[in-house]
């Protein structure tokens, strides 16, 4: 088996390379190339917490640690907020985050298994990680945005109707009058098309929405 391969991001991360190469592991302190694997896991500094979302988009659900410098409950905070899996603390030395690393490796190989990936023409979702591509592009997503392209993607090739959306995106049973399902579409369309891609998700009057590679065959679609 390979040495696992750790990015690290920050100053307080890149100075533990040392420490974690005598322990096994391979470190780099650059995002690999594009066409080079994944790492196996990212160590963050404190300071580096607010790239968390775009590492997920890019790479989906490894292990991301992030340094919270001492242990109390506004780092805790601070760490659940941010995204990452967990947190290590360099005020402590590395014997803590080698523990933490171990942990959440060991996890992360157990959990490594093949999974059905969801596809509308250059639109790739996994569903064990969350990860969203339009061809090799990352797509970030908010968890709503998701759920509802989730809704559609489920249903893909036909009409997805308000009351549906609302009820299993916004646990909404009421049949509510205002516009949120139309602005979490133009949010949605508006990150699936930035990079100019083809528009997958159809606007069908009076109906709903539905999500096809290609105008849908449908009267009143859009």
């Amino acid at each position: 088996m390979s040495e696992p391969l750790i990015l690290l991001v920050g100053e307080e991360a890149e100075a533990l390379a040392a420490r974690l190469e005598a322990s096994g592991y391979t470190c780099c302190s650059a995002a690999p190339a594009p066409a080079a694997p994944a790492p196996d896991a990212v160590l963050l500094s404190a300071d580096q917490a607010g790239r968390i979302p775009a590492l997920r988009a890019q790479w989906g659900d490894l292990p991301l640690l992030l340094d919270v410098g001492e242990d109390t409950v506004e780092a805790r905070v601070l760490c659940l907020s941010s995204g990452a899996n967990d947190f290590w603390l360099s005020s402590l030395g590395p014997s803590d985050l080698l523990m933490r690393l171990r942990l959440h490796l060991d996890r992360s190989r157990r959990t490594n298994i093949p999974v059905q990936l969801l596809q509308v023409g250059d639109l790739v979702v996994n569903p064990s990680t969350r990860q969203v591509k339009r061809g090799s592009r990352p797509v970030g997503l908010t968890a709503r945005e998701y759920q509802l392209l989730m809704l559609l993607l489920e249903r893909k090739g036909t009409v997805v109707g308000r009351d549906l959306i609302l009820r299993q995106v916004w646990n909404d049973d009421q049949g509510t009058t205002s516009n949120v399902i139309e602005v979490y579409v133009r949010y949605l369309r508006h990150k699936l098309e930035e990079g100019g891609e083809q528009r997958l998700i159809h606007t069908i009057r009076g109906q709903g929405y539905c999500l096809s590679q290609g105008m849908p065959q449908l009267e009143g679609s859009a």
